[in-house]
Formats: C-alpha cells, sequence, structure tokens
C-alpha cells in the first residue's frame, strides 16, 4: 500500500478527533470507552482549537486520500497539564493508527517524520503517555529513546530527546 505523510491541515481536523478516541487503549476483553470521553476536557484538550501556536499535526493518507493515522504534538501550561506533561517546554505527543492498518510499519514512518518536523522547529525533548499494557507502542516508543520518568494514574510518562532518537 502506497501512502505518504504531510502535515494536517483543517480538512483533517475530524479524522484527528477520530484518531483521539483510537489513541485511547482498551485491553482486549474490555468494552471501548463511551465517545463522550471526547468532550471530557482533560481528552479534548489534545485536539480542540487545533492549528495554535506550537501545534505539529502529520497524517498519513493512502494515494486515494483514505486517512491511516495521526500524530500530533502540543504544548501544554502547568495549570493545563496534558497526561504525558513534563514541562511547559516540552510538546506532548499523540498518535494513532486506524485499526486495520496497525502493524504495517505507518507508526514508525509517522514518528520519524515527525521527529524531523521537531528537529526543524528547534524542539529538543518530547514527552508522551502510554498504558504499560499497551506493549506494541511502548516498545516503537522505546526504539525512538523514550525512557520512563514516571506515572500518571495508569500510565507511564515517557520522554526523550529528539536530537538523540533513534530516527533510523
Amino acid at each position: 500500500m502506497n501512502y505518504t505523510i504531510r502535515l494536517i491541515t483543517e480538512q483533517d481536523v475530524p479524522f484527528m478527533w477520530e484518531m483521539l478516541y483510537e489513541s485511547m487503549y482498551v485491553p482486549e476483553g474490555q468494552e471501548p470507552f463511551n465517545r463522550d470521553i471526547l468532550r471530557d476536557p482533560s481528552i479534548a484538550k489534545y485536539a480542540e482549537n487545533w492549528g495554535r501556536a506550537g501545534d505539529i499535526g502529520l497524517i498519513a493518507v493512502t494515494d486515494e486520500g483514505e486517512p491511516l493515522g495521526t500524530i500530533t504534538t502540543r504544548f501544554f501550561q502547568e495549570d493545563n497539564q496534558g497526561y504525558g506533561y513534563v514541562g511547559a517546554d516540552v510538546p506532548e505527543l499523540g498518535m494513532a493508527l486506524s485499526q486495520t492498518h496497525r502493524g504495517q510499519g505507518i507508526g514508525t514512518a509517522l514518528m520519524q517524520a515527525l521527529f524531523e518536523e521537531l528537529h526543524k522547529n528547534g524542539i529538543a525533548r518530547v514527552s508522551l503517555s502510554v498504558d504499560p499494557n499497551n506493549t506494541a507502542a511502548v516498545k516503537l516508543y522505546q526504539r525512538f529513546g523514550f525512557e520512563k520518568v514516571g506515572m500518571a494514574g495508569t500510565s507511564i510518562t515517557m520522554v526523550t530527546d529528539v536530537r538523540q532518537s533513534g530516527v533510523e
């Protein structure tokens, strides 16, 4: 399957919201979250008012225009922290792929493209929050140099140095 990775545009924002929902890890055999969770301020802040200063978002799309997944970074402040918050100068990464397109290397390609964008924008470090049971995601993040720096609820907070990451 051929696909390209490009910056998210205003037309991609509805799909980005869909990927925000997909990014919420649900263990095998458990009921998925109610879609109303996207209205929760602690979740919605990852996508609402997309395009503000500092936001970086990439989308993978097939040659036919079908969206496959997104990767984003957004800065948060001390008084409005994200789940993977480590500091106001460190953007938080969010990533998701459509279920039918996982395990095909698209996540790795999105990570590589994002790290290039972060580097171009002079961003030294990036953080994220991941459920430790989401082993595929944890392995991907570790390949890019992410290391555990703490816990927030049931999730691991991880950070990597953009310049030292495993961009392949």
